[in-house]
This record gives C-alpha cells, sequence and structure tokens, in this order.
C-alpha cells in the first residue's frame, strides 16, 4: 500500500512539472528575434573657450549710488520733487502701510480719513501728500484716493506713476 501511494505521489509530482510561464518564455524569445540594437555616438564635446569680463570702466552694479537728486531735476526738466517744501506727516509711511477709511464733506469739500498703522487718523484733501515717494493727492471720491507719485529710475530720472488707497470696508 505504501508503495501505491509513492507511485501515485511520483505521477501527481511529475506532471505538475510541466513548464509553467511557457506561453511568456515564447512571447519573449519572439519579441527579441530580429532587433539589433544601435547605440548613437556621443555628440563631440567642444573645447572651453575661457570669456574675459572687461567691464571695469563701468560702475559696479552691487554698489549703492548716490544721485544728486537737485542735479537730476535741472537736468531733466524741472520734473522732480520739491525738496525744500516741508514733509507732511503721511509722507513717513510707506503707501502700502496707509487705509482709507472713509470720507468726509464740509463746505463741498471733499475730505479723506486715512489711518496709519499705528492707529492715528488722519484728513487729507486735494493736494496733500501721502507715502514716501512724494505722492500728491490728485483726486477723492467716496471708493478711493488718487494720487501721482515720483519714483526715480536707476538712472536717476524722475517719472511719475499714478497710484491709489482703495476704501476699507
Amino acid at each position: 500500500m505504501k508503495r501505491v501511494i509513492i507511485v501515485v505521489l511520483a505521477l501527481a509530482l511529475a506532471g505538475c512539472g510541466g513548464e509553467e510561464f511557457s506561453d511568456l518564455k515564447q512571447f519573449v524569445e519572439q519579441s527579441g528575434q530580429g532587433l539589433r540594437g544601435k547605440v548613437a555616438p556621443l555628440p563631440k564635446v567642444k573645447p572651453y573657450e575661457p570669456f574675459a569680463y572687461n567691464a571695469f570702466d563701468l560702475p559696479d552694479p552691487f554698489t549703492p549710488r548716490e544721485i544728486d537728486a537737485r542735479a537730476r531735476m535741472r537736468s531733466a526738466g524741472g520734473l522732480g520733487p520739491d525738496l525744500n517744501r516741508p514733509r507732511e506727516p503721511l509722507e513717513a509711511y510707506p503707501l502700502e502701510n496707509l487705509k482709507m477709511v472713509g470720507t468726509l464733506e464740509r463746505d463741498k469739500r471733499i475730505y479723506a480719513l486715512i489711518k496709519t498703522p499705528d492707529n492715528h487718523l488722519f484728513r487729507v484733501t486735494v493736494g496733500n501728500y501721502l507715502g514716501q515717494n512724494f505722492g500728491r493727492i490728485t483726486k477723492i471720491t467716496e471708493a478711493e484716493v488718487t494720487l501721482t507719485e515720483l519714483v526715480q529710475e536707476g538712472a536717476g530720472d524722475w517719472t511719475e506713476r499714478t497710484a491709489s488707497l482703495q476704501l476699507v470696508e
């Protein structure tokens, strides 16, 4: 009886030992036929050519320069800030830090209420100055204050740009 069981087990093991994944092996063998790989040649490396930087006669762009504002105003035809006028209190703050919180009207004249970062409230009208770029108020509406700023470019010339403060709800 033992012999019969051993023979049956041997035959069962022989039947299971067939080629597993034979279809996969056949696919791999067939897919590789006829292919001959070719590697493209490496590109030729250009020899290094040193570059001489000869800008010693130009000003260093990383050192701060002082531009004489009065001389620039004379050469630019008068466009520039009036450096002799007394500065107003709101010119000590960057325009981004100021907030318009409301408007007032008195004797047919409209005023804007401007709040500073340290919670001081100022009443301004057309002609007053705001911000650190010599911004002069040109128009006040119920929703915004429009001003013209004088900004100095890299070459020292002054240009005008328009900015505004929106009403904060």
